[in-house]
């Protein structure tokens, strides 16, 4: 079957899809009303729910946010598929031990930096949903605020099984290994230097690309993920909105038995599905899946002196009732030239109201340049608590000749929030947390001159 530049071979389990064509086609444009079919004229014309769509199959809204939101904030799509979604068994709970949600007994109160080595791979077979492993939980996922923070490490494809998360928008950050990331409404490619978010309530599959595959996720059950606001900025800059990719429709038709995982309330459930989900042949709307490549960030620094504050590499934000509080910021520390005069240009020493958790994707964090925040580890600065470059980095940065300089070969991300992470008793015992972290302040001397 030919689908919108690719071609599907069956069976249709996952891990046996073929995607001859390498270079899957994208629509464009963060927000934006889109519309894709895999078979001409399979969108209904001029209304959403005909007594009888296109081609026998069945019309199915999925709404993002309520009914009568307000005309710029109001998300939903319509999906036109073989089968409706209804169709499966009974949900049953399932024991789970790593994964977990934002809610009173996941996390326990911790005012110390912590920062952590990369997390092994599994020495068994685990694929992308069993392999994740909460780091830190806030706010409420019943009161729909704050957010979790998981690591991946699966050596798995997910195969005839699918996972539809009903607490929260995913936001995937790839630090080793490529995937395939199979939605109802299509495919995207993933791989280290992209995100990809997956909204609430999609269904969605992993298929590896590599062996295994590693990194961050940040579960947002707060506001949908939108442009940070440009301010004096202007109109161009930071993340552009035409850089965002969503998936052209592709479906699967088959009997084949899935197995679907789907979170709800902080719980797994399973429950299977006698044909696949992924049976979408068209779709239209603004609630859908998408990528973006980080490497597309247009950063914006100082021309003169001194450095403006991070929030400058905000590349999406969910933003509280509080104008300009942020209940999650995914914020970037891409390559970029640094020219200011006169200026300390490592992040500075500081505490925050926001609470922030690091994560490295590949190269070195310029306030940490020693090995002890390696690709695929992670730090945790709470609420109030100091931190800021280590002694090494103090000292590179207060005797260098301050010519202009390329940060280069480097990639760091921070996911802020006003909320305070707590982290999850499993991290906390973890043989890759660092008991000395602390240690790399203690060298910092007084250079006081009364």
């Amino acid at each position: 079957m030919q689908a919108n530049g690719f071609t599907l071979t069956y069976p249709t389990r996952l891990a046996n899809i073929q995607i001859m064509d390498k270079s899957l086609k994208y629509q464009t444009g963060f927000g934006n009303e889109l519309a894709s079919e895999a078979i001409e004229n399979a969108l209904p014309d001029g209304m959403n729910s005909p007594q009888r769509p296109p081609l026998g199959l069945y019309a199915e809204q999925l709404s993002g946010t309520a009914f009568t939101a307000l005309p710029h904030e109001n998300q939903r799509s319509w999906l036109y598929r073989i089968e409706p979604s209804v169709k499966h068994s009974r949900l049953e709970p399932v024991k789970q031990s790593n994964f977990l949600s934002a809610c009173p007994s996941s996390g326990i109160a911790e005012p110390n930096q912590l920062r952590w080595d990369p997390f092994p791979y599994p020495k068994y077979e685990s694929d992308f949903i069993d392999s994740i492993f909460t780091l830190a939980v806030n706010g409420s996922v019943l009161s729909q605020t704050g957010s979790a923070i998981h690591i991946y490490a699966t050596n798995k494809s997910m195969e005839a099984r699918s996972f539809l998360n009903a607490d929260g928008h995913l936001l995937i950050v790839p630090q080793e290994g490529s995937m395939i990331a199979m939605t109802e409404m299509g495919r995207l490619k993933v791989q280290p230097g992209e995100i990809l978010v997956i909204p609430r309530g999609i269904k969605f599959s992993m298929k590896l690309l590599d062996k295994q595959a590693r990194g961050y996720i940040c579960e947002n059950y707060g506001a949908h993920f939108r442009l940070p606001y440009r301010g004096a900025i202007g109109a161009n800059g930071l993340a552009n909105p035409r850089d965002f990719l969503y998936p052209e429709a592709a479906y699967e038709d088959s009997s084949e038995t899935y197995h679907l995982t789907k979170k709800f309330a902080g719980q797994l459930f399973n429950a299977e599905q006698p044909s696949s989900p992924f049976n979408v042949v068209a779709w239209h709307g603004n609630y859908a899946p998408y990528k973006y490549d980080l490497a597309k960030f247009n950063t914006i620094g100082t021309v003169s002196f001194d450095h403006p504050d991070p929030s400058i590499f905000t590349v999406l934000t969910s933003p509280t009732t509080a104008p300009g509080v942020a209940n999650l910021d995914f914020v970037i520390f891409p390559p970029r030239w640094m020219v200011g005069e006169n200026t300390f240009r490592p992040p500075w020493y500081h505490r925050n109201i926001m609470s922030e958790f690091m994560g490295l994707i590949h190269g070195a964090y310029d306030a940490k340049p020693g090995k002890g925040f390696a690709p695929g580890g992670s730090s945790l600065h709470s609420c109030m608590s100091a931190h800021g470059p280590d002694s090494e980095a103090f000292t590179n940065a207060t005797e260098a000749e301050l010519n202009p300089e390329k940060i280069d070969n480097t990639l760091a991300f921070m996911f802020e929030s006003c909320f305070v992470y707590l982290p999850t008793p499993i991290a906390t015992e973890h043989p890759t947390l660092q008991k000395d972290y602390i240690e790399c302040w203690q060298e910092l001397k007084s250079h006081f001159t009364p």
